[in-house]
């Protein structure tokens, strides 16, 4: 490592030190009047300035903790390292979160380096919590805390310190990701439903089986949205593990002709084809989308646009008009993230980004009507499910801890890497989505084209 890096990196954190001062008197300026210190256990911190003034903290708790006591809504309680435990209290109604510090860095990760930090800082064991998607959802319902702090010019300081330290890192070292859909079929099957179904199920009963509300989200798309005939002919554009396929033939009497690019997933759904003896109504291919010139009557796509990336949106959408007959419908099922948080999220690098599904990116729903009506498609159908998909990550949570033995066991050469890291990304990930979609921060979609 050249001395010149170390210099930077040692005139970055100085700076840092200096902005993190700073922060600290603008909070506590900002602050009411302070209360006397609560008795009670937890101590309620009812102002910045209760936090500011806790003793044995470093300054970067402090700071955090003073943004914490400017919740709006639901509750927070923090355990320190040393075992003290503190809350914050909103007066509007909302979830009840605990955050256990395991090690102070925590703050100073998330002041310089925001949401992709945090998940980093978990990952490295720097904070735990009994329920990691309601950590998620109070934050999420609590971003207007960001959006005002955003404006200080000392955390825009701390963002671009952060983001500087962060390159300087990267040019040391390559973070190594574990791509999604390499992982294997044993993996998935370990944790997924018996249909081996990776996205949003939709309950039309309360006591329906994941199963059963995996079958149903599949039946709307195919029925309602693309109004699947029989003898129609149907693409799909990345048939996961074959499910939706199978359906459309042996439900709706559709030929099916399915795209991948995954060879795993490929060779799983041409097996569950011949399974169920639907060889000659279904074709399992392993091409890409874009390279399609047929016309059909329909097409489908699930949770499969989030992995294309902002670049190539205009291709996809021009590729499912090109694709259809005059009359011709389209239905994909989408998430996506709401419109307000858009441009900020496009802006930035967030851990599932990094971690979980390198180069993709989500639209918003302002943007799906745009590409669509660019590339000459009508919306005919929108229909939003996101409470669907939190209780659909739960239960995907809840089977992953189950079988992380199992999950583990695959691994006995160490050649896959499925240590304790990983299973600390992989429960981060479920529920930091699950928090997401109860806090409506993201929703999906199951969405009806015609050529317009």
């Amino acid at each position: 490592m050249s001395d010149g890096y170390l210099e930077r990196k040692s005139a970055l954190d100085r700076a840092a030190d200096l902005a993190i001062d700073a922060a600290a008197g603008v909070i506590g300026q900002a602050s009411h009047s302070p209360h006397a210190a609560a008795t009670a256990e937890p101590l309620l911190l009812r102002t910045a300035q209760d936090a500011l003034r806790l003793r044995n903290v470093p300054r970067w708790t402090q700071l955090m903790l003073a943004l914490a006591a400017r919740v709006t809504h639901g509750s927070l309680t923090v355990t320190l390292p040393d075992g003290r435990a503190l809350q914050a209290r909103g007066a509007q109604p909302g979830p009840e979160a605990r955050l256990d510090i395991n090690h102070h860095r925590l703050a100073r990760r998330l002041l310089l380096g925001g949401n992709l930090a945090v998940g980093e800082a978990y990952l490295d064991g720097d904070f735990d919590s009994p329920d990691l998607a309601v950590l998620t959802e109070w934050a999420c319902r609590n971003g207007e805390l960001d959006d005002t702090l955003m404006g200080k010019p000392w955390l825009r300081l701390l963002r671009r310190i952060g983001f500087a330290l962060a390159a300087n890192n990267r040019r040391g070292s390559r973070r190594n990701i574990a791509y999604h859909y390499d992982l294997g079929n044993e993996f998935y099957a370990r944790w997924l439903d018996p249909g081996m179904t990776y996205s949003a199920a939709l309950w039309c009963t309360p006591d329906q089986t994941l199963e059963q509300a995996q079958t149903e989200k599949y039946r709307r798309l195919a029925g309602e949205v693309l109004q699947l005939k029989l003898g129609q002919r149907l693409l799909e554009i990345g048939c996961g593990w074959g499910g939706f396929a199978c359906l459309a033939a042996r439900e709706f009497g559709a030929q099916v002709h399915a795209v991948t690019i995954s060879r795993e997933q490929h060779d799983y759904a041409q097996m569950r084809v011949q399974q169920e003896g639907l060889s000659e109504r279904v074709q399992i291919e392993l091409r890409d989308y874009r390279d399609l010139t047929e016309r059909y009557d329909a097409i489908a796509s699930i949770e499969m646009i989030e992995a294309v990336g902002e670049k190539y949106w205009p291709r996809y959408f021009t590729q499912l008009r090109d694709r259809l007959v005059p009359q011709g419908r389209a239905g994909i099922q989408a998430i996506v993230i709401a419109d307000r948080y858009f441009e900020d999220y496009r802006g930035t690098m967030d851990f599932i980004q990094a971690h979980v599904f390198p180069g993709g990116m989500l639209l918003s729903p302002r943007t799906v009507q745009q590409q669509a009506t660019q590339a000459g498609l009508k919306v005919e159908d929108a229909f939003s499910f996101g409470r669907d998909y939190a209780r659909t990550l739960n239960l995907w949570h809840r089977s992953f801890d189950a079988a992380w033995p199992q999950i583990r066991a695959l691994d006995a050469r160490g050649k896959l890497a499925f240590d304790e890291r990983f299973r600390r990304m992989w429960r981060y990930y479920l529920a930091y989505c699950e928090g997401g979609f109860n806090a409506g921060t993201i929703d999906v979609l199951q969405y009806g084209f015609t050529r317009g």
